[in-house]
């Protein structure tokens, strides 16, 4: 019986490269010049360090556009609020991975709600999705894809036949 994951994953090598190429744009732009601003990066999320709510705009400016130069959805990025420490302020960025099992729940009543020819299984992270037609797979991979509530990037592995 055909069947394929749906799954929410970041490759956590190209977000470092993100971080370090906006830790390198800080150093160069002239709008940066003697202001103790920067990016680090602790496993799942992105900490921006400035000493001015505009400047942590800009920085979060910066890491998106990195973000997408690297081929990177911006919608894993949980942005949280600003918090004071000293002159500085701080900012954490969070990368979620994975789908969250509220979303895999709607997911799920999506594709029933669609009346499909599919059934669609919670995996721990992982949304397993199997049918009896190829066509019915990719009909569902499509509508997932263009679906506007779904706030996390799909990409679809496992397609088995």
């Amino acid at each position: 019986m055909p069947s394929f994951d749906a799954v929410s994953e970041v490759d956590s090598f190209e977000i470092s490269n993100a971080v370090d190429q906006a830790n390198r744009e800080l150093s160069t732009r002239y709008d940066f010049r003697g202001v103790d601003a920067k990016f680090t990066r602790v496993e799942s999320e992105v900490e921006l360090e400035a000493q001015a709510d505009i400047q942590l705009e800009q920085m979060l400016d910066i890491l998106r556009a990195k973000l997408v130069a690297r081929k990177i959805d911006v919608r894993v990025l949980e942005i949280k609020d600003p918090r004071p420490r000293g002159k500085q302020i701080l900012q954490t960025v969070l990368i979620r991975q994975g789908i969250e099992t509220d979303l895999a729940r709607k997911i799920v009543k999506l594709i029933k709600a669609k009346k499909m020819k599919v059934q669609a299984a919670i995996q721990g992270e992982k949304l397993r999705v199997t049918g009896k037609k190829r066509d019915d797979l990719q009909k569902v991979m499509a509508f997932l894809k263009g679906h506007e509530d779904i706030d996390v990037p799909l990409q679809f592995e496992n397609f088995r036949e």
